[in-house]
């Protein structure tokens, strides 16, 4: 029997193929056996290990610290809004899965945002123009530069190529839209098919605004690509239904998050915009910049981008916390392991010196007072006659003018004119302006390329303008097409064309093509040879497509359509109603447009009722300043610039057309009036005059001159605004009189060398040393955004009565009479009190900075000032039964024949009780044609403060019925 076994196991010994085979059958066995027990009996568990093993570490917000006036009063906050984050935190098959996966999210995150009536937030600079073109917000500058670098990915501006610097904004969408950037849109061999698009939940056709979105939305995410899981915010301050929204299809939504976040607002104030200024994105060179002092900032941070919130920054910047979260592959919350949470650290607190009711009371009677010198200017004629009258004072504005600035200035959009939806009156008025546009066009190609043109000078005053404007405005100024840097102006042909006016157009360009002053990158293909014929004829062709697309030359054309009466006032004040500016349900809307009140008549009720601002229509005036300091101590307690700004319309998600408005506004409410805007000082500076001619012995309190209405004893004579003289007069009384004769003769006398002959240097050395005392050379230390001043170098007898090139703004002033108030105790100014932390504990506190005491100069100096100051305020009737203590001085600045003067005033108040100095005060009417203005708006400053009269009775809202036309300065 065992031998049968042997014999039948010899008989089916297997080859070692076979015993192989059985063992990878056996493997296979246990491996398909292992694959079910992980994939079908244990999948969901190992699904959910997984989910469960995915962590992150998430940043908490802090909040930006407030900002509280010296009464405590809640300027700048913070309120708890929700914001949308986007991050990548997908794993994928292919770089085209990854693009079609991202692009579909952001799609329907635009299409939840579109439908709750939110937005992206973001700070690119490309947009879609009125024609639907993508179109670049910013001009060619450093802005546009640094965005391109950005965007091509360069640390810096110079590593920019060539082709990369000169792409337009279509270009750069068409980059990042395809397959170099983010794939949102391909086409051919490459193109999405449509169960792509399906799969992922994106349309079929993508409109241009869509693509742009995705494109932002993209490019924010790129810029945290080298962290996976770093959230970028594309959305703040969402509404709730957006939130629910995104909530309800957070399945759909991957890597979308919702955040409680805060978003910075301020007062209801235009007063403040400019001292608070508002925060924003931060730029990469101030992350730059500010990492340098604290590197916990994020690439996203929102940082101080002017005023106050700029020069705190790191004081109100609070401290991000940090979670770590465990998420799914969603991106989904599962778990926060609070053992490794770090808590966010508010910013610290800032008090401010500023009284935020002075401030608004102050920004409203300054918009009172221009609004009254307006309306007291303004005639119901055509056009001013410059060349007829030699004084300034005298200036009209002409009703055609404010019809015309509603145009020129923006309040009406003429880019409306020529939509589908624009009322009758609208499309009548662009009917005119195409009829108008063909005929100055062609009046345009006949100059520029007939064989013998006029000359410049032989031209109509409308031909004029529109060819100043080509040559200047836009070859020029804007294009660049013209080389600034390459013109020789010292050249005859351009001295025919610029000063004599004796050549045409078409031969100043000409010349300047054969002289290589022409950029022709600009107007030509790169690396194209042209010679100077072929320049010009590729410029002459440049110009004319260009114009097309200009509004500042197509304002030009309805400014020339108004004085032609082709379009007439009425016309263009009932847009104003059409377009939303004025709301028809007011008593004037029917009235006007039934001829039963005039145009002149309604204009004139519009500014009355301050309904049109004068800033609106960017007239001389339309602006003014004033900066009131506390004497005792050199703190700011009200620093007004009008025209202001909301800057609640600038933070978080900018408003950008509100924005561009502002940057284009002729009024230029970004320009601080108070601390950037430098003039003359006018015969405010004859107190600096009297202390230099006492001090340098030129006179004492004993020296008389007899005014005679005339000073020639420099060359042109210079007048004293009284021309049949003052007479015989000493300090007190010069100052008083502001007699122009007494300080020129100041002036020269201090410039008399040991030899007695005059020297410009020498007199101008000497008022320059005491201008040092005062600080007049240097800034105030103010905490926002200053000019630099300068103190006159030239023209030495006029420099003693604020003539020259003196050039100071209205702070500097106000330190200045400061100064004269406390008999030389210097101060820089401060805005700031205290700074304390989240809690109230005060961190840091900031008193008074003496930074000079004039103590050379003696009691009996200083008496006579502030005799003379006292007695120029007894003097000006603006100031009759104001009812506390006043000194001052008053200035008029002039400027030129064709442009109304400076009106200024400085002074202090002096305690009744103590005779102590108790506020200084600063006042500058830019074009305000006399002091006597500026003196009227000091008066109901001074009125408000000290409570002298009825808030209603100065806080009137309608313009000031009451103005000076006379200088006695």
């Amino acid at each position: 029997m065992g031998i049968k076994i042997k014999k039948i196991i010899k008989k089916i010994q297997l080859k070692r193929t076979t015993v192989l085979l059985l063992v990878f059958i056996l493997m296979a066995f246990v491996l398909v056996r292992q694959l079910f027990d992980l994939q079908i009996i244990q999948g969901e568990n190992y699904i959910n290990e997984f989910q469960t093993r995915t962590t992150k570490t998430r940043v908490l917000k802090s909040t930006r610290g407030n900002i509280y006036d010296k009464n405590n009063k809640l300027i700048a906050s913070n309120v708890l809004s929700y914001s949308l984050t986007f991050e990548d935190n997908g794993t994928y098959d292919s770089t085209r899965q990854k693009n079609l996966t991202l692009n579909g999210v952001a799609y329907k995150v635009l299409k939840i945002l579109a439908e709750n009536g939110d937005q992206l937030s973001n700070s690119f600079h490309i947009k879609l123009d009125k024609d639907g073109n993508y179109a670049f917000d910013v001009k060619e500058g450093f802005t546009l530069s640094r965005f391109k670098a950005d965007i091509y990915g360069h640390a810096l501006i110079d590593d920019l190529t060539e082709d990369e610097a000169a792409t337009t904004a279509e270009d750069m969408v068409a980059y990042l839209s395809g397959n170099k950037g983010f794939s949102i849109v391909l086409y051919g061999d490459d193109a999405y098919t449509d169960e792509e698009l399906k799969k992922y939940g994106l349309p079929k056709e993508l409109t241009k605004q869509e693509v742009l979105d995705i494109a932002i939305m993209r490019y924010e995410l790129s810029t945290n690509s080298f962290q996976k899981y770093m959230a970028v915010t594309i959305a703040t301050n969402v509404s709730e239904s957006t939130v629910a929204a995104v909530m309800e299809n957070q399945n759909e939504l991957q890597g979308i998050d919702v955040l409680e976040d805060s978003v910075r607002q301020y007062v209801d104030d235009e007063s403040m915009g400019p001292l608070l200024g508002y925060t924003g994105r931060a730029s990469s060179e101030e992350l730059e910049s500010l990492k340098k002092e604290n590197p916990d900032y994020s690439n996203d941070a929102i940082v101080g981008k002017a005023g106050i919130e700029q020069y705190m920054e790191l004081e109100l910047q609070g401290k991000d916390g940090q979670e770590t979260v465990t998420v799914d592959n969603l991106g989904k919350v599962l778990k926060i392991d609070d053992n490794t949470t770090v808590e966010p650290v508010a910013g610290n607190d800032v008090y401010l010196s500023v009284d935020a009711d002075w401030q608004s009371a102050i920004y409203q009677i300054l918009k009172q007072r221009v609004a009254g010198i307006l309306l007291n200017k303004i005639e119901a004629v055509k056009e001013y006659d410059y060349k007829g009258e030699n004084d300034a004072s005298k200036i009209i504005i002409p009703i055609y003018d404010v019809y015309n600035a509603l145009i020129a200035n923006s309040v009406i959009d003429i880019d409306k004119f020529s939509r589908e939806e624009a009322s009758d009156t609208e499309k009548n008025l662009y009917a005119k302006f195409q009829q108008k546009q063909q005929e100055v066009f062609d009046t345009i190609t006949n100059r520029l390329t007939s064989s013998d043109p006029p000359a410049y000078k032989d031209e109509s005053t409308e031909v004029q303008e529109y060819l100043t404007y080509i040559c200047d405005t836009v070859l020029r100024d804007t294009l660049g097409v013209i080389d600034k840097n390459e013109v020789d102006t010292s050249d005859a042909t351009y001295q025919a064309w610029a000063n004599d006016q004796s050549i045409s157009l078409k031969d100043y360009l000409n010349y300047a093509a054969s002289q290589n002053w022409i950029d022709i990158s600009v107007i030509s293909p790169k690396g194209e040879y042209l010679d100077s014929e072929e320049i010009y004829q590729a410029l002459t062709s440049y110009i004319t497509d260009y114009l097309k697309t200009d509004t500042g030359f197509s304002k030009l054309l309805y400014k020339y359509l108004l004085m032609n009466d082709q379009i007439t006032g009425q016309d263009i004040c009932l847009v104003l109603y059409e377009q939303g500016v004025l709301s028809k349900e007011d008593d004037c809307y029917a009235n006007l447009a039934s001829g039963a009140m005039s145009a002149y008549d309604f204009m004139i009720n519009k500014i009355s009722n301050l309904e049109i601002e004068p800033a609106q229509l960017a007239l001389a005036p339309c602006s003014a300043s004033a900066v009131i300091t506390d004497a005792k101590t050199g703190k700011v307690l009200a620093c007004v610039s009008y025209p202001g700004y909301d800057n609640n319309r600038l933070s978080n998600n900018m408003d950008t057309s509100y924005y561009t408005k502002l940057a284009l506004d002729k009024s230029s409410p970004f320009f601080n009036k108070a601390t950037q805007q430098t003039t003359a000082p006018g015969s405010t500076l004859k107190l600096l005059s009297a202390v230099t001619g006492m001090m340098e012995g030129v006179i004492n309190d004993d020296t008389y001159f007899d005014c005679t209405g005339e000073f020639d004893l420099v060359t042109p004579s210079i007048f004293c605004w009284n021309k049949q003289g003052h007479g015989s007069l000493e300090i007190t009384g010069a100052i008083e009189q502001s007699c122009n004769y007494f300080f020129n003769m100041v002036g020269f006398l201090a410039g008399k060398n040991s030899d007695g002959d005059f020297s410009e240097n020498l007199s101008l050395t000497k008022l320059q040393k005491y201008a040092s005392e005062f600080n007049l050379d240097k800034k105030t230390g103010i905490e926002i955004s200053e000019a630099s001043p300068h103190v006159s170098d030239s023209k030495a007898v006029p420099s003693y009565i604020g003539q020259g090139n003196h050039l100071f703004t209205t702070s500097q002033l106000a330190r200045y009479a400061t100064a004269l108030a406390t008999s030389g105790t210097v101060y820089d100014l401060s805005l700031l009190d205290k700074v304390t932390d989240s809690q109230g504990k005060t961190l840091k506190e900031y008193g008074s900075s003496v930074v000079n005491q004039m103590s050379d100069v003696p009691d009996n100096v200083w008496n006579d000032i502030h005799e003379g100051m006292r007695r120029v305020v007894l003097t000006h009737e603006q100031f009759n039964g104001l009812g506390v203590t006043l000194s001052g001085k008053t200035g008029t600045a002039e400027l030129d024949i064709y442009h109304p003067n400076h009106g200024l005033f400085i002074g202090y108040t002096t305690s009744s009780d103590t005779s102590e100095p108790e506020y200084s005060i600063a006042v500058r009417i830019a074009n305000g044609y006399t002091s006597g203005n500026a003196c009227l708006t000091a008066n109901d400053i001074l009125k408000y403060i000290y409570n002298l009269a009825d808030e209603d009775t100065i806080l009137t809202g309608y313009a000031s019925s009451d103005t000076s036309n006379t200088s006695n300065d």
